[in-house]
């Protein structure tokens, strides 16, 4: 812990490079919920890096690239095979965070068209900063 707060206070002035990590993979995590209440499927994989991983179902999937996981994610189907409306952070607890990659504890809720919450899932995300942009490399779900 010693060694990261001394690295932390070697980067921006004021703000460790721990924090400004949580920061900007936060508006990663906003926006991959943002994008998926719309039913944006290009704009949710925006918020991902490739190759992909998910770890849910007792399986791992392996998304090689953005145009293959847009091509078979359909969010409007999502909505209807599981009475689905919108899904919103419970919570987000951030575990580790380096300067190119964090590690988030999140549990998220779905909510039905009448705005009721019908199941919780607690979920582990790994972002990545890769070339300057941060993105959603990794998540093990217990949602199906």
């Amino acid at each position: 812990m010693r060694l990261i707060l001394l690295f932390a206070c070697l980067t921006i002035p004021g703000i460790g490079f721990a924090q400004e990590s949580e920061v900007a993979a936060r508006a990663v995590m906003d926006e991959f919920l943002s994008a998926f209440n719309a039913r944006d499927e290009v704009r949710w994989a925006d918020t991902l890096h490739f190759p992909h991983v998910r770890i849910a179902s007792n399986g791992v999937s392996v998304e090689p690239s953005k145009q293959s996981f847009v091509a078979k994610t359909d969010l409007e189907q999502f909505a209807i095979d599981n009475d689905w409306d919108f899904s919103e952070w419970d919570s987000m607890e951030l575990i580790q965070a380096g300067p190119d990659k964090v590690h988030f504890k999140v549990v998220f809720s779905r909510f039905n068209p009448q705005g009721e919450r019908y199941v919780t899932f607690d979920s582990l995300y790994i972002l990545q900063k890769i070339d300057g942009k941060w993105g959603i490399r990794a998540r093990s779900s217990f949602a199906p």
